[in-house]
C-alpha cells in the first residue's frame, strides 16, 4: 500500500503501516473512493456530468455510453456495445468488480424490460416491509391518506414509539422512489419525526394498508415518439394545521413518461393562495431547468419552451406581468427568476383546469375516484396483477 500523505517514504525493509481505524469507519472514505473512481473514469475518456456528478458520459462516432454510480453499485447503458464491453474490462482491471448481466435489480428496485417498455417497482421491498410490521394480513384500503385530515402537533397528543416511527417513515421515504402515489402521505408523516403521536402512527399504518392493495405497483416507461419536457405544479394554501405553511408539489414528464416528482411543505408562510402557487411554480421551474441541463448532456436537449401547467390564473398573471407591484414585492426573487426564464422562452405556463391537474394528489388527500384516475395518467401499473 502507498503511505498516506504527510508520511515520508522510507527505504527500510519490513516497515508497515499499523491500521488504527477501518476504511469504512472514516468520514472521508466515501469522498476518497469517489475521487479515485472519477479520476479513473476521466482517464478512460469519460466526461463527468455537471447536472449529476455520479453520471459519466462518453461519445464515440455518434454513439453514447453512460455510467451512473451509487457508492459501489453502477449501471452501464448506451448504444455503443463495443465501448460497453471495453469499459467493463477496464473497470475489472482497475477495481475488484464484476458484471451482473442485464439490469434486473438495483438498490431494492426491480427492473422488468418488455416490448411495452421498462417497468420499475419495489415489490419485494414492500412485501418485506409488510412482513416486518405484521401487516401482511391487514385489511387493505384504497387511498394512502384520509381526506380532510388535521394531522399536526398538539399539546395533548398521546406519544408513540419514536424509534419505530422513525424507522418506518425512513423505509417509506425510500419506497417513494418508485411510488409517487404515496409521496404526499409520506411528506405529511415525515414532518413529525421528532415528536410522533398515536395519530401520526395511525397515518403510517394507513399507508401500509394501502400498499397491501397492490404491492407490485410501479412506473412504466414507454416510447411515445417524442422527448418533450413538461410539468404540472400545484399548491394547497395554508394546509399545515401546526404553522399554516402551504404544501406544494410537482410532476415532471420527459417523452410522456413521469421521471421526477416532489411533495414538500413550503419554508415560509404564504399570505394568499396565489403566492403559495407562485412559490410552487418557482420550484417547478428549477426542476425543469435541471432536467433541461441533464438532457442536453445526454444529447436530447428540448428545442422548444417547456410547459409547466398551473391551475391558478392569478399566479400565471403575476408571471406574465412586466410591472412590479407592492403586492408581489415579498416574492420578488421568485418573480424575477420566473420572468427571466419566461422572457428567454425556456418555459411557458399554460392554464389547466383543476379537474385535470395531476399534481393535485401531491398537495392534498383526494377522493378515491380522483386518486385512481390520476394514477392511471401518471403511468402507474401493476404488472403482477392477474389479467
Amino acid at each position: 500500500m502507498d503511505p498516506p500523505p504527510g508520511i515520508p517514504v522510507t527505504s527500510k525493509e519490513g516497515v508497515v503501516c499499523k491500521l488504527r481505524k477501518s476504511l469504512y469507519g472514516l468520514k472521508q472514505s466515501p469522498r476518497a473512493w469517489f475521487g479515485r473512481f472519477a479520476a479513473s473514469m476521466k482517464k478512460f475518456g469519460y466526461v463527468q456530468s455537471n447536472s449529476d456528478h455520479t453520471l459519466f458520459l462518453k461519445r464515440h462516432k455518434g454513439k453514447l455510453t453512460a455510467l451512473i454510480i451509487y457508492v459501489d453499485d453502477m449501471i452501464v447503458t448506451g448504444d455503443d456495445h463495443v465501448e460497453i464491453q471495453s469499459l467493463q474490462k477496464y473497470l475489472a482491471s482497475e477495481f475488484e468488480m464484476k458484471s451482473l448481466g442485464d439490469l434486473k435489480y438495483f438498490l431494492g428496485i426491480e427492473v422488468a424490460i418488455s416490448k411495452h417498455g421498462i417497468f420499475l417497482s419495489q415489490r419485494k421491498y414492500v412485501l418485506d416491509l409488510l412482513a416486518e410490521t405484521g401487516m401482511l394480513d391487514c385489511k387493505p384500503i384504497d387511498t394512502p391518506s384520509e381526506q380532510n385530515h388535521k394531522l399536526g402537533i398538539y399539546p395533548d397528543q398521546v406519544p408513540t414509539d419514536k424509534e419505530r416511527y422513525q424507522r418506518l417513515v425512513g423505509k417509506l421515504i425510500y419506497l417513494a422512489h418508485t411510488c409517487p402515489d404515496i409521496a404526499y402521505a409520506v411528506n405529511i408523516v415525515s414532518q413529525f419525526m421528532h415528536s410522533p403521536s398515536v395519530d401520526h402512527m395511525g397515518a403510517v399504518t394507513r399507508i401500509l394498508r394501502y400498499l397491501k392493495v397492490t404491492p407490485g405497483k410501479g412506473l412504466i416507461f414507454s416510447k411515445y415518439g417524442h422527448t418533450n419536457v413538461e410539468g404540472y405544479t400545484d399548491a394547497d394554501w395554508a394546509s399545515s394545521a401546526t404553522d399554516r405553511r402551504s404544501t406544494s408539489g410537482y410532476f415532471m414528464f420527459v417523452g410522456g413518461n413521469l421521471v421526477t416528482w416532489r411533495s414538500k411543505k413550503q419554508k415560509v408562510v404564504s399570505r394568499s393562495n396565489a403566492e403559495a402557487e407562485y412559490r410552487g411554480m418557482a420550484h417547478g421551474v428549477s426542476e425543469l431547468l435541471w432536467l433541461r441541463r441533464l438532457l442536453k448532456d445526454l444529447g436530447f436537449g428540448p428545442n422548444k419552451p417547456m410547459d409547466l401547467y398551473c391551475d391558478n390564473t392569478a399566479a400565471i398573471a403575476i408571471a406574465h406581468n412586466p410591472v412590479q407591484h407592492d403586492r408581489t414585492k415579498h416574492v420578488e426573487v421568485d418573480r424575477n427568476f420566473i420572468k427571466e426564464k419566461l422572457n428567454a422562452e425556456i418555459v411557458s405556463f399554460p392554464f389547466i383546469r383543476s379537474e385535470y391537474q395531476l399534481a393535485d394528489v401531491l398537495t392534498k388527500a383526494v377522493s378515491t375516484s380522483i386518486f385512481l384516475n390520476s394514477l392511471d395518467k401518471l403511468g402507474m401499473r401493476d404488472v403482477f396483477a392477474p389479467t
